[in-house]
């Protein structure tokens, strides 16, 4: 199962920092996620950077997550 660790923003509506799901895509993670949490917000997950073991991903939707993958979400940095 892929690890997921969630920013200390995330945590307030996990409660955890770390957590595990099956899943084979980033979609799948995000699904699964959502579903675990009901609090956690859609838009706030969607507009988050992701990290799938150390690489970030600019467009992650059909990314694969392998089993042993772990999977990061950052908030976004503006540079200017």
């Amino acid at each position: 199962m892929a690890t997921v660790i969630f920013s200390s923003e995330l945590q307030r509506y996990t409660g955890e920092e770390k957590t595990t799901v099956g899943a084979g895509t980033y979609r799948d993670v995000v699904a699964a996620l959502l579903d675990r949490y009901q609090g956690l917000p859609a838009d706030e997950i969607q507009k988050m950077a992701v990290a799938i073991d150390g690489e970030i991903i600019h467009d992650p939707l059909l990314e694969t997550v392998g089993e042993d993958s772990e999977v990061h979400f950052l908030f976004r940095i503006s540079g200017g």
